[in-house]
């Protein structure tokens, strides 16, 4: 084990005999938007006074604020590690807020001494959280069993929180097509629900324009049971998937439509119908790109080729790569 060769890098507690009355101890934070969001995702508190500003404009408060319990934490902090420190165990705690703390606020939380029980070791303690402009933001009490044992350890470092908001990487996503025209898409066979409400979600963001191209009756079978609005959707119909491949295919190379969308028909059903067609080749190797948004990674992944290519050449390598560029 690798011992701490600084002071500031151990852990080490005050024990009841070694309280008095009248003896304080203090510690500083200064709140950011990131304690607010990693505060929301762990207590499960979205209130949306913290998290939305257009919101929280309107309040009060006229801004964001955050969370009181935050402030609370603050003190739970100090006990826990610095006064009495390891070994304490909380009892009661009282808290009074008497104002909010925003972003940037720097906050001095402070504990006193206020009384010993000898019998019981528990100390009751005096809390008050104050902010850069000598504001009281937070007052309370707090009683807790003091250790007894004298305790130096290694600090224990908290783990890293890495915050992931799914909901804002899709509309920076979406945010890429503002101002673009919508694109004439073929959606092939869309007969379950997935794939049909996946091209109703793209028709409603503005980034297509479709034609249903599958059994008319099993797509309006599958909108019904979905709950699903189809709106002024157009719908060609052909008799099965195949069908629905080929023709799909037979638009795109006469540039009646823009893009092709896969329904719920095996990938090689459509792939076979567009490779029948040189209009559509390119003169590289056709490939599939996956996009990931990995809660743990700080930008979106692109992985190529996850469906298409099983065993690739180098030279086809060289188109995979290449599209995935383009």
């Amino acid at each position: 084990m690798i011992q701490p060769t600084h002071a500031s890098e151990w852990s080490e507690n005050l024990t009841f005999d070694e309280l008095s009355v009248g003896q304080s101890a203090r510690l500083l934070r200064t709140l950011t938007l990131q304690d607010i969001q990693a505060f929301a995702a762990v207590s499960g508190d979205t209130n949306p006074a913290h998290l939305s500003p257009e919101y929280a404009n309107d309040t009060l408060f006229h801004g964001v604020i955050g969370h009181g319990m935050w402030s609370g934490a603050l003190i739970s902090a100090l006990l826990g590690t610095q006064f009495p420190g390891p070994g304490t165990i909380y009892l009661e705690q009282a808290l009074r807020f008497v104002r909010p703390v925003r972003i940037g606020d720097t906050l001095t939380v402070t504990a006193t001494v206020l009384s010993k029980d000898e019998a019981k070791k528990a100390v009751e303690l005096d809390c008050l959280v104050i902010n850069q402009k000598n504001e009281k933001v937070l007052q309370g009490m707090a009683k807790v069993l003091a250790p007894t044992t004298k305790v130096r350890l290694p600090k224990v470092h908290a783990p890293t929180i890495q915050l992931f908001d799914p909901q804002a990487r899709f509309r920076e996503l979406l945010s890429l097509a503002d101002g673009m025209a919508p694109m004439r898409c073929a959606v092939v066979h869309p007969c379950d629900a997935g794939s049909l409400a996946g091209a109703l979600d793209a028709t409603r963001h503005g980034l297509m324009i479709p034609l249903l191209i599958g059994p008319k009756e099993k797509i309006l079978a599958v909108a019904r049971e979905a709950g699903l609005d189809l709106g002024t959707s157009e719908i060609r119909h052909v008799p099965h998937s195949h069908a629905a491949a080929e023709l799909a295919a037979e638009l795109a190379a006469a540039g009646e439509v823009d893009a092709l969308m896969k329904g719920s028909l095996h990938t090689d059903e459509l792939i076979a119908a567009v490779l029948q067609r040189k209009e559509l080749r390119t003169g590289r190797r056709m490939s599939h790109v996956f996009r990931f948004d990995v809660p743990l990674y700080s930008k979106p992944l692109l992985i190529t080729d996850a469906a298409l290519n099983i065993r690739p050449s180098l030279g086809e390598k060289v188109d995979i790569v290449q599209n995935a560029i383009d």
